[in-house]
């Protein structure tokens, strides 16, 4: 039987070629389980293309523009220009700051200096908030290992900001200040994992209306499918794992996810 659920996976990688051979039959799984919209973020500029042109053979896929802070040195912003006019590029991202093992990124950014590749993100990451800004679209901000960077910078802008997801939600508690700045807090698989204390504690503290599910597919597999592809067919595994924590009947959950969902992107 078909759920009830109208669910979006807020961030998933779909253009990635994981997916190639059972597209279709992933799609249909997860509109089996109430999933019924998908977000694929900008991470790679290479892939933006793919990203793209799935979006509009497929109604229920939107798109984002934007690189990866990991990919912050191949940014081209004049490429990136031809996809934000794009009906169906709904958000800039995901871009932000990702400091986790930067001696091992500092090849990649054609640099020996760790201070020199931050503030390479940081320019990048400031680039897109201003694309954000330009087009009125919603943020899909990235951020590992860099929260109080990341908070200064957005602060710095959210009174022209649309808003936007803090994608992968780090549990960061100070992060929780950008709530009333229409930011909200993407929750996924590592909800579900056993070593998720942190999160799972943080939880409740997030508003209800700031709460936005997403897989980050192929990436992060919920239990107990770990080990294994992700895809947004596991979505309802992160609900009934927030719904355990906060207590609230599932729909009623759903329902407020979804909302906040359109809130944020509008119609999808």
């Amino acid at each position: 039987m078909q759920s009830t659920f109208q669910l979006c996976d807020t961030h998933c990688h779909l253009d990635d070629m994981r997916y190639a051979e059972d597209f279709d039959a992933m799609i249909k799984r997860a509109q089996d389980v109430g999933i019924t919209r998908f977000i694929i973020p900008g991470a790679d500029i290479v892939d933006l293309k793919r990203a793209q042109n799935l979006a509009h053979q497929y109604h229920s896929i939107y798109f984002a523009a934007g690189v990866h802070p990991d990919l912050a040195y191949t940014y081209d912003e004049n490429y990136l220009q031809e996809f934000l006019q794009d009906s169906k590029c709904v958000a800039i991202g995901e871009c932000g700051l990702d400091y986790y093992r930067l001696e091992e990124k500092l090849q990649d950014f054609n640099t020996n200096s760790i201070d020199a590749l931050k503030e390479t993100q940081k320019r990048v990451f400031i680039a897109q908030i201003n694309l954000a800004i330009a087009t009125q679209k919603p943020l899909i901000v990235h951020i590992r290992e860099a929260s109080q960077d990341s908070l200064e910078i957005l602060q710095a802008y959210a009174d022209k900001l649309k808003g936007g997801i803090l994608h992968c939600f780090n549990a960061d508690m100070q992060l929780l200040k950008l709530a009333k700045s229409n930011f909200y807090y993407g929750i996924g698989g590592v909800l579900t994992f056993k070593n998720a204390r942190k999160l799972v504690e943080i939880l409740p503290k997030i508003p209800l209306e700031s709460l936005l599910l997403e897989t980050d597919a192929p990436y992060l597999t919920p239990h107990p499918h770990r080990g294994k592809r992700n895809e947004p067919a596991f979505i309802p595994l992160v609900l009934d794992k927030m719904q355990e924590i906060l207590k609230i009947p599932k729909e009623t959950l759903a329902q407020q996810i979804n909302a906040n969902t359109v809130r944020l992107f509008g119609t999808l």
